[in-house]
């Protein structure tokens, strides 16, 4: 796949046999603002780097993780696609599993002020830790500038970086564009098999897919 198209999203095609066949999924809504402009990241090349604060308080930069893999997580914890894999649990399972293995987790939010999502960070320490959330750090990018720069469209995003620090897999979490947690048992979880494969010295054999969910809820 070139790197111009890595990104190429679609309209709301949930459901459509035809359209899941071809392997890229599509997006529930749309962002609300197009990110394609401002757009930096590309699959084979370094990731770019950022800082970000936590809603620990602590400040996060992606080049303090060089040495390890990094996942990028893009999260609105009001989205129904984002309930379906915290509500089952199968997201902190995943954070859990990879951070064991050295693996830098970090959950970011650019839901803008007043936007579904958008919280402050005390509120976002309660609701994390109702969720049990294991990630690494949850991070905000109210502004939206990281969600920009890596071309983030829905929640979730996923976006995974080698050791090196360039970027391996961006796209969907999995196959399964739905709401309904049932579906997480037979889905095809793409974040697994980069991870699984990369940590093993093997190829990636899916290095990019559409992602689908709720549209990230840029600034107008």
């Amino acid at each position: 796949m070139k790197h111009m198209n890595w990104r190429t999203s679609a309209p709301c095609l949930l459901g459509v046999a035809a359209v899941l066949a071809l392997a890229p999924l599509a997006a529930a809504d749309s962002p609300s603002v197009d990110t394609k402009s401002a757009m930096t990241a590309a699959i084979d090349k370094p990731a770019p780097d950022f800082k970000l604060t936590g809603i620990d308080g602590k400040e996060y930069a992606l080049s303090a993780f060089k040495g390890k893999y990094v996942v990028l997580e893009w999260n609105n914890l009001d989205c129904p696609f984002v309930k379906k894999h915290y509500g089952s649990g199968n997201m902190q399972a995943l954070q859990k599993k990879y951070t064991e293995k050295g693996v830098v987790w970090l959950t970011i939010c650019s839901s803008a002020a007043g936007k579904q999502g958008y919280y402050d960070p005390a509120a976002l320490q309660e609701m994390t830790k109702e969720r049990k959330v294991a990630s690494t750090a949850y991070l905000r990018d109210p502004d939206g500038t990281v969600g920009r720069e890596y071309g983030a469209k829905t929640t979730p995003d996923m976006f995974v970086i080698n050791p090196e620090g360039v970027l391996i897999y961006a796209g969907a979490i999995d196959n399964k564009p739905s709401t309904d947690p049932r579906d997480i048992a037979t889905a095809d979880n793409y974040v697994s098999a980069c991870l699984d494969a990369s940590m093993a010295g093997k190829p990636v054999a899916t290095k990019s897919t559409v992602s689908y969910g709720c549209g990230v809820k840029y600034a107008d």
